[in-house]
């Protein structure tokens, strides 16, 4: 199982394997403490900032990673096709979230004004991954198994709630990504309230696919709950009139992520009562999860089923 997983955790302790369950791994190592799941969240989150932050910065940075699949969709004059078919269940942001990241990505794009960046339509958090990179063929027989189990699955968050709160930009030299945290009594909250954390949902939601019939094989193990906002397509924002990378304009955007997570920490963390519209966001809010399948990797693809919203 662990073969499947590819994005590597930096949470700063090692999970011990128990089961075959991966996300409950990292629940029994917080002692189903939602202070320690969120700690564990953020500590993944601070460190792989960080780490990415000296990347960009050195000196031998070779310059963005340009995503090459999207950038050729992009091209109105390339008919290219993404071959990769995917099944997943996603998590769809409340419009003040959406808001939110609205105005992240005008910020950005002070610094890389050729930034793609999601459409509002297409933001989504990828609850759970069931599978990615196959054929349509591939992916509509895993559909058909798991079919009678979708709706269940779909309206899961209903009774099942759990708050993410903080968010803060997460990058690398290919994407940027609005991420949050697992709540734990945030907000004047009672911290029994949040004891069903989001990686608990990520838990159940493991568990339900594979009763339905359907092996998880997901790249996402991490601690992380993050909606990608924008990519690189192109490298012309960073580059000299020579072509080489300029290193002040990659450090303008740094500077730039920088100060939009010191300014998302003063407005949009809970402090007190006072928890602005977009800080917090409860998964299921709005709309249930959706199972979606097909060339979904920048926001496509085609709506299996959409949950009941609260």
């Amino acid at each position: 199982m662990a073969s499947y997983y590819t994005f590597e955790d930096l949470s700063g302790t090692t999970t011990p394997v128990v089961g075959d369950n991966p996300y409950q791994d990292l629940i029994a190592a917080c002692q189903d403490d939602p202070a320690q799941v969120q700690a564990r969240y953020n500590i993944h989150r601070t460190n792989r900032n960080n780490q990415q932050r000296d990347k960009l910065l050195a000196a031998d940075f070779p310059g963005v990673t340009v995503d090459q699949v999207l950038a050729r969709l992009e091209d109105p004059s390339d008919e290219f096709e993404d071959p990769r078919n995917c099944l997943v269940f996603w998590s769809r942001p409340t419009q003040s979230v959406r808001s939110l990241i609205f105005e992240v990505q005008k910020r950005l794009l002070e610094a890389a004004p050729n930034l793609w960046t999601m459409p509002q339509d297409c933001l989504h958090m990828t609850a759970m991954e069931v599978t990615h990179s196959l054929t349509a063929a591939e992916i509509e027989a895993l559909v058909n198994t798991l079919m009678p189990s979708v709706a269940s699955i779909t309206n899961y968050t209903l009774d099942h709630r759990s708050r993410l709160v903080k968010p803060m930009v997460s990058f690398d030299a290919q994407a940027l990504a609005l991420s949050f945290l697992p709540a734990a009594g945030e907000g004047n909250q009672p911290a029994e309230e949040d004891a069903y954390t989001y990686h608990h949902l990520r838990r159940d939601l493991f568990d339900k696919i594979q009763a339905g019939g359907v092996k998880v094989a997901s790249r996402y193990v991490t601690p992380s709950a993050h909606l990608t906002i924008g990519r690189f397509i192109t490298k012309k924002d960073f580059e000299t009139p020579g072509g080489e990378v300029d290193h002040d304009k990659v450090a303008r955007l740094v500077k730039v992520i920088e100060d939009i997570n010191e300014w998302l920490q003063k407005e949009y963390w809970p402090q007190g009562e006072n928890i602005k519209d977009g800080s917090k966001w409860t998964v299921g809010e709005e709309k249930g999860l959706e199972c979606r399948k097909g060339r979904l990797w920048y926001g496509g693809g085609e709506r299996i089923h959409l949950g009941e919203g609260f």
